[in-house]
């Protein structure tokens, strides 16, 4: 029977695994593709690596800094002098003094009260935050994909289920219509049969343009431009793992949950703007160093021209003995630490939160998916009896199109149910910092 084979084929392909096509896409595959092209991923790299940049001892004030100065002056003077005993005035016009000076300064801050070492740790701190935001975004990006990843094998066994309805309905067409002619059926079975592929064809258009909406984002993910290329994933079934376990993701969540290492970030953070702070209440050294030449020359004076050159230097102890902010920033930073002990505090509970519900979700779709593979078998069966029912004239058209609706909606459902499943299995892996499975 060319129909009933239709339709356990089409079970099979629902229910059972199918072996990986050899020329497919695999996810680890797309994956690796997207975490290298994705715009976002490169441009948060880039912010990784500005902040690495950053790590390092002269922006946290631990090396000298040196200047070296060219200087020019001069002076354009006229005087008139009066001789107090001949009252003779003489005067001078356009008298002319230069000044040439160069020189290399260094001024180098020895202590300051701790607060460069601690600046240099907030700089640490701030680098291991910035490759913490792109593990986040790795992360988010990985379940994002893989969760649209499995979208597109949803919406292409969809479109499978679709295609074979409007393959069955055509059949069906077909016998009434021979039905007809012969003048087994009325006019009116002609024209529901007539309906029903209509309907069936126009839901496998509205189901074609989900697929090809899946296929575009897939390749915008993977920041590729042929979006109109064609797109075949070498997994044809929705895979869900069936080994999970409540207490080990939320172990694993405890120690490897990116969000509560980067919470751990901010309040180390936190801690070192406060030890900054208090670092105004220690007395600060800084070393002077210098290297110069000037030379003078003069019009009027007894030295025509002079010269100098030679080193200085000296050392400034200084201690800051009020400071109107320092107090209120100080109680502040406090507050700022106890701030951020509350947020990760808060953050581990929304995330226990957060596991349980996507584990109940999970468990739930997981019986779900069992019950519905129970109705499938059921559904097939009562689909054959009004199969060969139908072929011996015992049933009308429209209990015969019910049977196929029921069989298709029960397939359509296990789809549901499986990808479900996979997106709370997903959400369960990002949330324990277990997403990178998905590259394995």
């Amino acid at each position: 029977m060319k129909i009933k084979n239709v339709i356990y084929t089409l079970m099979l392909c629902c229910t059972l695994p199918c072996a990986a096509q050899q020329n497919g896409n695999t996810l680890k595959e797309c994956l690796l593709r997207g975490l290298d092209n994705n715009y976002s991923l490169r441009i948060i790299r880039n912010e990784e690596k500005i902040a690495e940049n950053n790590t390092n001892w002269a922006n946290a004030g631990m090396l000298p800094t040196a200047n070296a100065t060219v200087s020019y002056s001069g002076t354009l003077d006229n005087s008139d002098a009066t001789s107090r005993e001949s009252g003779e005035t003489t005067g001078e016009r356009n008298i002319t003094d230069h000044t040439l000076h160069a020189g290399v300064d260094l001024q180098w801050t020895i202590f300051d009260g701790f607060k460069m070492q601690a600046d240099y740790k907030r700089l640490k701190e701030l680098n291991l935050m910035s490759k913490t935001q792109t593990r986040i975004a790795i992360e988010d990006y990985i379940a994002e994909f893989t969760a649209e990843y499995y979208n597109f094998i949803q919406q292409r066994l969809r479109m499978n289920n679709l295609n074979y309805a409007v393959k069955l309905s055509k059949e069906r067409l077909r016998i009434v219509q021979d039905r007809y002619i012969i003048g087994d059926n009325s006019r009116l079975d002609l024209l529901q049969a007539r309906v029903d592929f209509n309907a069936d064809s126009a839901e496998s258009v509205k189901q074609n343009e989900k697929l090809i909406t899946s296929r575009i984002r897939l390749y915008e993910l993977m920041a590729e431009r042929n979006v109109d290329n064609k797109f075949v994933v070498a997994d044809t079934v929705i895979y869900t793992d069936n080994e999970l376990s409540f207490e080990e993701l939320w172990n694993e969540t405890i120690t490897n949950n990116a969000e509560l290492i980067a919470s751990s970030h901010k309040r180390e953070i936190a801690t070192l703007d406060l030890k900054s702070i208090q670092s105004r209440d220690y007395p600060y050294m800084r070393l002077n160093l210098g290297y110069g030449y000037t030379h003078n020359r003069y019009e009027t004076n007894a030295i025509k021209k002079r010269s100098n050159w030679g080193a200085d230097f000296g050392v400034t102890i200084g201690f800051r003995l009020f400071d109107g902010k320092r107090a209120s920033e100080r109680r502040n930073a406090k507050i700022a630490i106890e701030n951020a002990e509350l947020q990760q505090e808060n953050l581990e509970l929304t995330l226990y939160a957060d596991l349980n519900n996507l584990w109940q979700s999970y468990l739930n779709n997981r019986q779900l998916l069992s019950l519905e593979r129970q109705n499938v078998i059921a559904a097939r069966e009562n689909y054959d009896i009004a199969y060969e029912r139908y072929l011996l004239g015992d049933l009308s058209g429209i209990e015969m199109r019910k049977a196929q609706k029921s069989l298709l909606d029960a397939e359509d459902r296990i789809l549901v149910a499986e990808y479900n499943t996979k997106i709370c299995e997903i959400s369960l892996q990002l949330i324990s910092g277990n997403i990178i499975k998905y590259l394995e």
